[in-house]
């Protein structure tokens, strides 16, 4: 591997599983390291500025949670197959893709540790980068089928319309909490219940355990996103490699902000005092520092942890019918590792 690459792997082996069997573990950093030369070789472009932002995030590192979610359910089948690597490699590319047009609506100045995509060329550049992504994403599914490519699509279809339904917001008789939910699973549960169903298929193994891994991946996608709630209210930059608070200065009405008005509109006075720092300008860094640490020390910000364990145990529950071994233990391993990150 090169130093470029080597982020992801330098980490114990298949990080996310290292409770499974720790010959499963070997095999599936092996074959992750297969699908990390694919994806720099799916990324490559001939000209410099689209061959350097499309690997930019990708040498950036992250901990590759797809492609080893696509890799841990292909051994339910037949793990080595070629086709394994190539949906491995579309399912991360697409979420690399996600990424630099999130950064973007966001306004992150930080990714995985690095200055984002449009910090270093500017929002035009990171939203085409993200474009190129889709787009050899979806030569590799191309390549895999009809079946992939009908997969890709509804799961992007998924990923546009949870990004549009946070944009705009709940409408007036829904409830805040059960929009945010059904975002989450649209924006993140989607794309991880993709991975599982990308492994099931092209590793040939039984049709049955399509949906019970699709109903794994949907949970596990929630709980990991209530986790990087909390994640952005109490991990530091340098822990986490994003901007603590940042959801709150782009005022996104993440689960712990959604119980804290709850809790203020039901009466709580210390909930009230916590809105009030939140709805003042956070322009400053000072005045956000003020809202996150409020928020990340009142009740609400436990309760929402403890939401995010309740996804993770649903999800796990959600594998009963799969068969006991190490594939059952690392995706029970994975969901419970989800909640206790710091990063």
């Amino acid at each position: 591997m090169t130093p470029d690459t080597a982020g992801t792997l330098s980490r114990p082996p298949a990080g996310p599983f290292a409770a499974a069997d720790s010959a499963l573990a070997m095999d599936l950093s092996t074959r992750l390291e297969r699908v990390e030369a694919r994806l720099t070789e799916a990324a490559a472009q001939s000209d410099r500025l689209p061959h350097e932002a499309s690997h930019h995030l990708m040498r950036a590192g992250g901990k590759r949670v797809r492609p080893l979610l696509v890799l841990l359910a292909a051994e339910l089948g037949d793990g080595t197959r070629s086709d394994v690597l190539d949906a491995a490699a579309a399912v991360e590319l697409i979420h690399l893709a996600t990424l630099y047009h999130d950064d973007v609506m966001d306004d992150a100045p930080v990714r995985r540790g690095a200055p984002s995509a449009h910090e270093v060329w500017g929002n035009s550049v990171a939203i085409l980068t993200g474009d190129l992504l889709f787009a050899r994403a979806s030569l590799l599914s191309a390549g895999l089928g009809p079946d992939a490519v009908r997969l890709q699509a509804t799961t992007f279809e998924r990923l546009v319309l949870g990004q549009l339904s946070e944009f705009t917001g709940p409408r007036p008789e829904d409830d805040p909490i059960d929009h945010y939910i059904r975002v989450l699973s649209d924006k993140t549960g989607s794309l991880i219940a993709a991975a599982g169903e990308f492994g099931i298929r092209f590793s040939g193994a039984s049709d049955a355990l399509v949906d019970p891994i699709r109903a794994y991946g949907e949970k596990v996608g929630v709980a990991f996103q209530l986790a990087d709630d909390i994640i952005d209210l109490t991990s530091d930059a340098e822990t986490s490699g994003k901007t603590p608070g940042t959801d709150l200065r782009e005022g996104v009405p993440t689960l712990p902000v959604l119980y804290a008005r709850r809790a203020a509109a039901a009466g709580d006075a210390s909930a009230a005092e916590v809105v009030a720092l939140l709805d003042a300008d956070l322009t400053s860094d000072e005045a956000l520092e003020a809202a996150r640490s409020a928020l990340a020390a009142h009740p609400v910000t436990d309760q929402a942890r403890a939401e995010a364990r309740r996804w993770s145990e649903d999800a796990i529950t959600a594998l009963a019918v799969l068969p006991a071994g190490d594939v059952r233990d690392g995706f029970e391993a994975f969901a419970r590792q989800v909640v206790e990150r710091t990063s």
